[in-house]
């Protein structure tokens, strides 16, 4: 799949692999200079993907938070944040969740064409529903957005989407973000599921970056061929031209 979208896989974990606890409140696993990181990567991406119970769970709004960073974006002929993309076996989301009403990007929601019906009638005008089929594959779904123009593919979880597109070798580039602290119950959403994954002791993942932000670790790994020359293209952009951090 040559022409499918860049795909950066983006998570933050603790020390022992959880994305949050079992029980409310959310739990915060980034610090302010690792979400400003994240904000970062948005910006540089066509569109961002959430799994439906991280839009029922989080509320994401998934949006470019730094105002120079959705002004750099306007100024490259880009809506000011990334599309939204969700996926959704069952339908069970809510049309007034911040992931359709925050925002004036394209919203799409994927889902088996048996239920594409009701969807609409449920999420109304907020956003474009898509059927693919019976079962939805991340195969077919990064085709399809793939054929609507998309580039750059960034997946944000949760733990169900990252298996999915780990174990169907999808995804180019990993940035996993640790920190500093565990999480230790069993019941708590891990970064993924049990899968048949490509990266093995036989055949490990490669380690192309370690950097410390503040008091956590990202680790960023290249997961396909296509990484160097992805990289070498984005540390051009990022010389020429001019950067300004801070979430507004």
């Amino acid at each position: 799949m040559t022409d499918k979208p860049y795909v950066t896989l983006s998570s933050a974990t603790s020390l022992d692999g959880y994305l949050d606890t079992a029980d409310p409140p959310r739990l915060t696993l980034s610090n302010d200079a690792d979400l400003d990181r994240i904000d970062d990567v948005r910006a540089r991406n066509d569109a961002i993907l959430v799994g439906a119970r991280t839009v029922r769970r989080d509320n994401p709004r998934l949006l470019v938070r730094s105002v120079a960073r959705q002004t750099r974006r306007e100024t490259a002929g880009l809506t000011r944040s990334p599309w939204k993309v969700t996926v959704t076996a069952t339908g069970d989301l809510d049309p007034h969740a911040a992931f359709f009403t925050a925002g004036d990007t394209t919203k799409l929601v994927y889902c088996p064409t048996p239920e594409a019906e009701s969807i609409r009638r449920r999420v109304g005008h907020t956003a474009l529903v898509v059927g693919l089929g019976n079962s939805v594959t991340m195969t077919d779904l990064v085709t399809d957005l793939a054929d609507r123009g998309i580039r750059q593919l960034m997946v944000e979880g949760g733990g169900t989407v990252h298996t999915q597109f780990l174990a169907a070798n999808l995804v180019d580039e990993l940035h996993l973000a640790v920190a500093p602290f565990f999480v230790g119950d069993r019941r708590a959403p891990r970064f993924v599921g049990d899968a048949v994954f490509p990266w093995t002791s036989d055949r490990r993942a490669t380690l192309a970056d370690v950097r410390q932000i503040g008091d956590m670790v990202l680790l960023r790994y290249a997961l396909s061929d296509r990484f160097t020359s992805h990289d070498a293209e984005r540390h051009h952009r990022l010389a020429t031209t001019p950067l300004v951090m801070g979430i507004s």
